[in-house]
Order: structure tokens, then C-alpha cells, then sequence
């Protein structure tokens, strides 16, 4: 799995003009699943975000994780970050994973998430 994580105050998702998914503050996170992704790499992705210390501390020190903060993950599936343009010109996303085996992979991420910051 591949991962991009943003702090944010808020932030949302809106798909044909409808929000589909928002939060407060907490992290966006765009995720890609690979084709080689299993069930392990599911949870210990899950587990590296909800442990991820990128939130200050009452020192200004980057010493909190999400869950310390009691904020939010807004987890979008972005099969693009498997994007390749070492051959070529055009792109190829052969590494990311097809829809029928991504569907289910990136929701399993969203409830191992969802099991580990509530």
C-alpha cells in the first residue's frame, strides 16, 4: 500500500457535487493498493497511522498521533500514486491493484482504521 498523509483542520470529499465524506482535524490520508498488497500490509498500514506522531505537543514537538489528538482519518482510495513514468511518456499503473481486488483491500484499511482510532 501506498500512502499520502496530510494534517488538516478539515477537509472533504465530494463526488458530482455531493460531500461524500469530511472531518474536523485529523489526517487525509490518499491510499493505493498495490497488486501485491495482502491482509498484513492492510493492518500494519492502519496501525502505522493511528501510531504516526505528527501532532504537537504542548511543546510545539511532534510527540501526538491522531488518536492523541482525538481527530479523524478521511481515507480516500487514489489508485494514481502507483503511477509510473520511469518508461515512456504516458503512465502506467500496472503495480496498482485492479478494482475488483482494491474495492475490498482499501475497505478493510478503512476498518482497521476505524477499529483503531474508534
Amino acid at each position: 500500500m501506498r500512502t499520502l498523509v496530510q494534517r488538516v483542520c478539515q477537509a472533504s470529499v465530494s463526488v458530482d457535487g455531493s460531500v461524500f465524506g469530511e472531518i474536523g482535524a485529523g489526517l487525509l490520508v490518499l491510499t493505493g493498493v498495490g497488486v501485491d498488497d495482502t491482509a498484513d500490509d492492510v493492518e500494519w498500514t492502519a496501525r502505522k497511522l493511528a501510531d504516526l506522531r505528527i501532532f504537537d505537543d504542548e511543546d510545539g514537538v511532534m510527540n501526538r498521533s491522531v488518536r492523541d489528538v482525538d481527530g479523524a482519518i478521511l481515507a480516500v482510495s487514489q489508485f494514481t500514486l502507483y503511477g509510473s513514468t520511469h518508461k515512456g511518456n504516458r503512465p502506467s499503473w500496472s503495480a496498482a491493484a485492479p478494482p475488483e481486488i482494491a474495492r475490498p483491500r482499501f475497505d478493510a484499511f478503512v476498518q482497521a482504521l476505524a477499529r483503531r482510532i474508534g
